[in-house]
């Protein structure tokens, strides 16, 4: 039973990650969260454990949902290769800093995050990009993959809520901002995993089935699925509006941030 639950996620996470590029992250920590609550994991570490066991699948998700976007021409590779090293290092970075925050600390972080996003694509939903922006320096584009690596590993997402708008903001259109963030949740999941691993591994608390704080049935579980039906979003997302993506995206991250805030103050009392 627990297989199949892993698969369904894996099922949902894929898709969410072709068609927003977002990683699967915003859907998978959530239903990890719930899932590892279900099975009595030490509470101490189940927001770290989910965070974690995340940005593993996304490195799977990520190959595949880019694969579908690159035949069609959508990745910009030069951009990609000016943030990937500032979106590695960050990442591994704020895998280390999640270590000390504690699992409610998580939990509001990452809804007040998502809720915050949501608002700023919902807000920009109808604006038609300013196609006569363009890119800052490379030094700056590195400077940015350091804090969306940061941030992003924290949240236990791909980086694509914040890669996306960041690429918007500076000229590119939805599509191919969607097909770059997803090139560059592959070193964010990649380090970030890693840096779970490695953290995790210190940690007093025993946990099941795990490398650190990845979960190693649960990877695999969504990896399977998140493969194969992460070509599928991508090919949804390519039949959308810009202005529909926004929304759609801003839906999702604002039910996933309520939820995390709900549970992190009621925690408290």
């Amino acid at each position: 039973m627990e297989l199949i639950i892993y698969l369904l996620i894996g099922a949902m996470a894929g898709f969410a990650a072709g068609l927003f590029g977002v990683g699967g992250g915003m859907i998978i920590v959530p239903i990890l969260y719930i899932v590892f609550t279900q099975l009595n994991y030490d509470p101490a570490v189940i927001m770290h454990l989910a965070v974690g066991t995340s940005l593993a699948t996304i490195i799977v998700t990520s190959i595949s949902s880019v694969s579908a976007h690159h035949k069609r021409g959508a990745v910009l590779w030069d951009v990609f290769a000016n943030l990937a090293p500032g979106l590695a290092l960050g990442s591994f970075l704020g895998a280390g800093i999640a270590d000390y925050i504690s699992g409610q600390g998580l939990q509001l972080l990452i809804g007040f995050f998502a809720v915050w996003v949501a608002y700023g694509m919902f807000n920009g939903a109808s604006k038609a990009v300013d196609l006569s922006k363009h890119l800052p320096s490379k030094k700056l584009q590195l400077l940015a993959g350091g804090g969306i690596g940061i941030a992003s590993a924290i949240f236990g997402i791909g980086g694509g809520s914040l890669t996306v708008p960041y690429l918007n903001r500076h000229g590119v259109v939805m599509q191919k901002a969607v097909a770059t963030s997803a090139a560059g949740g592959l070193p964010i999941a990649a380090a970030g995993a890693l840096g779970f691993m490695w953290f995790g591994s210190n940690a007093s608390v025993e946990i099941p089935h795990s490398i650190g704080y990845v979960h190693v049935y649960a990877f695999l579980g969504i990896s399977v699925m998140s493969f194969m039906t992460a070509k599928l979003g991508a090919k949804v997302a390519h039949n959308l509006s810009p202005a529909m993506l926004k929304r759609c995206f801003s839906g999702l991250l604002t039910v996933v941030g309520l939820y995390f805030i709900y549970h992190g103050f009621t925690a408290s009392f």
